[in-house]
């Protein structure tokens, strides 16, 4: 992984430590690493998420962010999700947005 100046600490996988050092920067510094470049797709999809953890205190299952984009496009998105991750939904879109790891789930 390309290391990137300013960035908060992360885990040995690249997971924030401290989510609340995330801001839009890190954000774009997080997809940079993972060569993506955010769209206003990806945009929506990591406000969703971090809207639905602070009313939730928890990561939304992968289904509610598909569910989310479905309406807001007006088409099926589960295609959609792996177009803008295209290596998980953990592994990417979780770890853009600032999340810890979800325990129990495969980075995949």
């Amino acid at each position: 992984m390309e290391a990137i100046k300013d960035l908060p600490a992360t885990d040995d996988e690249g997971y924030l430590v401290d989510p609340g050092a995330w801001d839009d920067g890190v954000a774009e510094a997080l997809a940079r690493q993972e060569n993506i470049e955010l769209t206003d797709a990806h945009w929506d999809a990591i406000r969703f998420m971090r809207d639905f953890y602070q009313e939730h205190q928890v990561i939304p299952d992968v289904r509610f962010l598909i569910r989310h984009l479905g309406e807001l496009y007006g088409i099926p998105a589960r295609q959609l999700v792996f177009d803008l991750f295209p290596y998980g939904y953990v592994k990417q879109a979780c770890r853009i947005a600032g999340m810890r790891r979800p325990r129990g789930w495969s980075t995949g």
